[in-house]
């Protein structure tokens, strides 16, 4: 049975469906770290936080913020602008296109970079700026070839850490007004010319062969310096060795004339006949070197009256060798003396 369609029940469905709809349009979800910027009739009204909110239709509706994304394809970044009424408050990277820089040294490089910023302020970075992100684009590549554009070439390859400080430091300033906080930016890739990265190759190949040409000197220098000390202490000990074995031999000398004056008397022709005696024996020691040396041998006329007293120092009282020996045989001390006489005395005989 059809029910009559009265004017009063026309009028409620109208009714409930225009509820319906102001419940559906009305009911905005926000998610976390989302917030939705409301107009009352074309003017700011007020932010909806994440959760459950409810505005009026068509008195009500959210400012859209434009966003730029760069998408790369290839080797190429490609624009892409969006109408958002979301907003989002987390971190963003912002990857731009590499922008060519002209150094101090008159050198142009293409540098590509990484942005890193945060909307704090919503209301700011729709109502201030008319694209927020383009505006932080533009102020990104500007700060980048003034800081850039003020060192040189070597510099900046040193000096990455110095440059992302300057440029966000550079930013913050102007970038606050919008509502955006720079975290941080970072210089991702330098590309310089063919001609300019070839001769960097061969600087650095020339600076790596120096240092070890330099190394190489250093090393040579230490051991020059090495052996020549070297050679100084062992002239120093060798020195020293023959002082105390001349200091040794003339002691001994000294001890085996004593004994043998002891032996045959101190006068003072027994002294003059033992002094040429040793002279002699010190003649008959360098006679075979001398012959030697050449084919003819000239004795000194001293010589030939040192040989004299020698022969007549054995015809008189024997070798001195004989007199220390009566001498010690006499004194009773054979065994102690006799070794120290024959090497003193009779070295060379």
């Amino acid at each position: 049975m059809d029910l009559p369609l009265g004017p009063g029940l026309i009028l409620s469905l109208i009714v409930v469906v225009i509820g319906i709809l102001i419940i559906v349009k009305g009911l905005v979800i926000v998610r976390q770290s989302e917030v939705l910027v409301i107009e009352r009739l074309g003017s700011f009204h007020r932010l909806l936080e994440s959760g459950i909110n409810i505005i009026i239709p068509f008195i009500e509706q959210p400012r859209a913020i434009t966003m730029i994304r760069y998408r790369k394809m290839g080797d190429d970044y490609h624009a892409i602008t969006s109408d958002e009424i979301r907003i989002d408050r987390r971190e963003t990277v912002m990857d731009f296109p590499g922008q060519p820089v002209v150094t101090t040294d008159n050198v142009t490089v293409t540098i590509n970079g990484a942005l890193y910023y945060q909307i704090i302020d919503p209301k700011r970075a729709v109502y201030e700026v008319e694209n927020m992100s383009q505006a932080v684009e533009v102020l990104a590549k500007t700060t980048l070839r003034s800081v850039v554009g003020k060192m040189e070439l070597d510099k900046l390859f040193e000096s990455r850490a110095e440059v992302n400080n300057e440029i966000q430091a550079a930013m913050e300033e102007p970038a606050s007004k919008w509502g955006v906080k720079i975290s941080r930016v970072e210089v991702q890739d330098i590309a310089m010319p063919e001609e300019v990265e070839t001769a960097m190759r061969l600087q650095m190949a020339a600076e790596r062969k120096r240092r070890a040409t330099v190394t190489e000197a250093e090393g040579e220098k230490a051991a020059a310096i090495a052996k020549a000390q070297g050679q100084r202490e062992s002239a120093i000990l060798n020195a020293q060795g023959d002082k105390e074995s001349a200091i040794l031999r003339a002691q001994g000398e000294q001890e085996s004339i004593k004994l043998v004056l002891n032996a045959i008397g101190d006068s003072e022709e027994n002294k003059r006949t033992v002094v040429g005696y040793l002279l002699g024996q010190s003649y008959i020691k360098v006679l075979p070197t001398m012959a030697k040396e050449g084919e003819r041998v000239f004795v000194p006329y001293e010589s030939s009256a040192l040989l004299g007293s020698m022969g007549m120092f054995r015809e008189m009282a024997g070798s001195p060798e004989d007199a220390v020996a009566s001498h010690l045989r006499a004194s009773g001390n054979q065994s102690g003396l006799r070794g120290g006489v024959v090497g003193g005395a009779a070295t060379g005989g």
